[in-house]
């Protein structure tokens, strides 16, 4: 029998995908009764701080979500943007994060997670929002995400760069304006102006 209070939780659960002990602060609802919930099988601990419903399959982005979570102010970037727009062969075991120049590094010890830092309009702009099993995430539109591969080339390979940049193209998932628009921001016009213009 559910109390109301386990069955609120597990509405909060429902809502917010990902669920941590600090949301059920505002509510005024002990800690406890995410333990209560497990041993129940209810809830299922996703990892440390992190619970989500019992009966909730987690999707392939569950880790992205988990993380999202976890550094709310990070903005996917990357092999993991990469992934996510699926215009990449890369399989990125690492969820690839932007933060702050200034931010404190996150301390996530049981998630895979590679956090770059980011400054000025390079963190701020290109940012679009998805929802991933109810957690807002963050993530770099496919033309900022190209822009930053190639700006980023000597972590992740010019090769990866260059096909980020094809398949971004041949998918239509930007136009040509938008690259030139995030490769000015990202100071890389004069390294990606070849590959374009001969794939144009």
């Amino acid at each position: 029998m559910k109390s109301s209070i386990e069955k609120k939780i597990l509405d909060m659960a429902r809502e917010k995908g990902v669920l941590r002990p600090r949301d059920l602060k505002e509510p005024g609802i002990a800690r406890t009764y995410l333990t209560r919930l497990v041993k129940k099988g209810m809830l299922r601990k996703a990892g440390r701080g992190l619970y989500i419903l019992a009966d909730i399959e987690p999707t392939n982005q569950h880790t992205i979500a988990q993380v999202s979570k976890k550094i709310p102010e990070g903005v996917l970037c990357l092999l993991s943007a990469l992934q996510f727009y699926q215009i990449t062969t890369q399989q990125p075991y690492e969820v690839w994060v932007a933060i702050d120049m200034k931010s404190r590094h996150p301390k996530i010890s049981d998630l895979p997670v590679k956090v770059l830092r980011f400054s000025k309009a390079a963190l701020t702009e290109g940012i679009e929002t998805h929802n991933i099993e109810g957690v807002s995430v963050k993530v770099y539109n496919p033309a900022k995400t190209v822009a930053d591969c190639f700006k980023y080339r000597n972590k992740i390979g010019l090769d990866v760069a260059i096909e980020a940049l094809r398949e971004c193209r041949r998918a239509n998932k930007c136009t040509n304006d938008d690259l030139w628009h995030y490769a000015k921001i990202c100071r890389v016009s004069n390294v990606m102006r070849p590959y374009m213009e001969a794939m144009s």
